[in-house]
């Protein structure tokens, strides 16, 4: 009999997780509960052990890669671009539905015992800039602060960029060691079945609608705001100005779009993203090598934009504060240029704390939204990644770097470890 295929192994983790879920709470079983907790939990630890080194060096290999693409500068300036302005278009959608929905309007939530989260670095936005910044490297990385790694990975990528053949043996360590973390991240993939049971069936056991019956406008408003950004924005981009088949790119996309809804990490994802980008949507391998690391730790759609957005209204009108044309411009602001600020790891409490922060709001409205944060999380981080996914499909349609018989044809099985991405030869020809 033959095995399904990993998606196919993925929608039935999902299915079982939400019967076990279901039967959990309406039984009350304590130890089911218990367990799919302790399993979910060891899943995404183990996801989260191979971020500090995965991150670091898919940034550096990636940047420093960037001499094996012709075009390079222009390829990173569109990537960036197109990352703005996706993003400006999800936050317009948050902006619009918090406007619509008014979602903290007649909430008789009490505010008495919600508590400031304060979180260091990422309280105003000389914390957040300072921050950036790291005072001791090793701390960096063993405090997880992702932010920290990508300006370290940045800044050496760069330097090996500059020094070039003298710092290959700098870059050759660092591919060796990211091979080696995604073939071990691999592992941990495979077991996302699993952990999809595991982690949808304790979010169901766990969260009703009696938590979510004051919270419902702003629950709601996430989901509906996700939905149209990658329904209605996604598909419209990758149909005009990609002049690709936005169900086509959904039916090679959606193992890692699904892997994200339920693991709520971009950057745990990001092997398998970038997989999905360069052997099933045609993304040119080396242009796809730099673009998916550096998605999966700044374009955040759904954390740093829809969300922060409706938040920021709700905790406003909770807190009977009166915003402005100016109040939204400022929204926009943080959540288009703000978006590093949640690192690609689960959670997007600091971006919300920023633009709380920014806006004169109190912040102890943070502390009233983070019962529901790892049900709204799923759906925000499932829009980060199919957005890491849209920008280098359109960019690389713009560059001639889109393959249409990978793209188009029947997708390819995931079920084996990805093959390794080696740079070119050499620098390849500048165009004409």
């Amino acid at each position: 009999m033959k095995k399904p295929s990993f998606s196919l192994q993925l929608l039935l983790g999902l299915v079982v997780g939400v019967a076990l879920g279901f039967i959990a709470r309406a039984g009350d079983v304590a130890w089911l509960t218990a367990t799919l907790t302790e399993i979910g939990k060891i899943f995404v630890q183990l996801l989260k052990l191979a971020v500090p080194p995965l991150v670091f060096t898919a940034i550096v290999v990636s940047v420093a890669n960037l001499r094996n693409v012709s075009g390079a500068a222009r390829l990173a300036s569109k990537t960036l671009l197109w990352f703005l302005v996706t993003s400006l278009i999800a936050v317009a959608f948050g902006i619009g539905l918090g406007l619509i929905l008014n979602p903290g309007r007649g909430v008789t939530i009490s505010t008495a015992g919600a508590k400031a989260v304060d979180l260091e670095g990422a309280g105003t936005w000389l914390d957040f800039l300072t921050g950036i910044i790291p005072t001791n490297i090793a701390t960096a990385f063993t405090e997880l602060n992702v932010l920290q790694i990508v300006f370290l990975g940045v800044v050496l990528g760069a330097a090996a960029l500059a020094v070039g053949e003298r710092a290959e043996p700098f870059v050759a360590f660092s591919r060796s060691v990211l091979d080696l973390v995604q073939k071990a991240l691999w592992w941990v993939i495979r077991l996302a079945p699993i952990g999809t049971a595991a982690l949808i069936g304790k979010s169901v056991a766990s969260y009703g609608w009696d938590l979510l019956a004051p919270l419902a406008k702003l629950s709601v408003g996430v989901y509906i705001g996700c939905l149209l950004v990658l329904v209605v924005s996604y598909p419209l981009l990758l149909a005009f100005v990609g002049k690709v088949n936005p169900l086509t790119f959904y039916r090679n996309a959606w193992p890692a779009i699904e892997l994200a809804f339920v693991s709520r990490s971009s950057v745990g994802t990001m092997p398998l993203t970038q997989r999905v980008t360069a052997d099933r949507l045609g993304v040119d391998r080396d242009y796809a090598a730099f673009a998916v690391p550096f998605g999966a730790t700044t374009k955040m759609d759904g954390c740093a934009a829809i969300y922060p957005a409706l938040a920021a209204i709700f905790v406003a009108q909770v807190f009977a504060v009166p915003l402005h044309a100016g109040h939204y411009l400022l929204i926009a602001f943080v959540s288009v240029v703000g978006s590093a600020a949640t690192a690609g790891l689960t959670g997007a409490i600091v971006m919300l704390t920023l633009t709380l922060s920014t806006l004169g709001l109190p912040l102890e409205g943070v502390g009233l939204l983070l019962a529901i944060d790892p049900i709204l999380d799923m759906i925000r981080t499932a829009t980060n990644v199919a957005g890491q996914m849209v920008v280098p499909v359109l960019v690389a349609r713009s560059e001639g770097r889109l393959d249409e018989a990978v793209l188009n044809a029947p997708p390819q099985p995931l079920d084996d470890a990805p093959a390794t991405v080696r740079p070119a030869a050499g620098p390849e020809p500048a165009p004409a």
